[in-house]
């Protein structure tokens, strides 16, 4: 059986929107480089890219 982790030990990141700190989640683990936002919300929320 795996060993559990402290929330504390898990590694974060910024999201890009609101700024606020989020730890890694087991859902995103095959993706976990590719992650900018903390949620749908944000994603949703991001603002768009400078074209041009």
């Amino acid at each position: 059986m795996a060993r559990q982790r402290k929330k504390s030990d898990l590694p974060s990141k910024t999201c890009a929107t609101c700024g606020r700190p989020f730890t890694w989640r087991k859902k995103w683990e095959k993706v976990w480089d590719d992650v900018r936002y903390c949620s749908e919300r944000c994603r949703r929320e991001r603002k768009p890219a400078k074209t041009g």
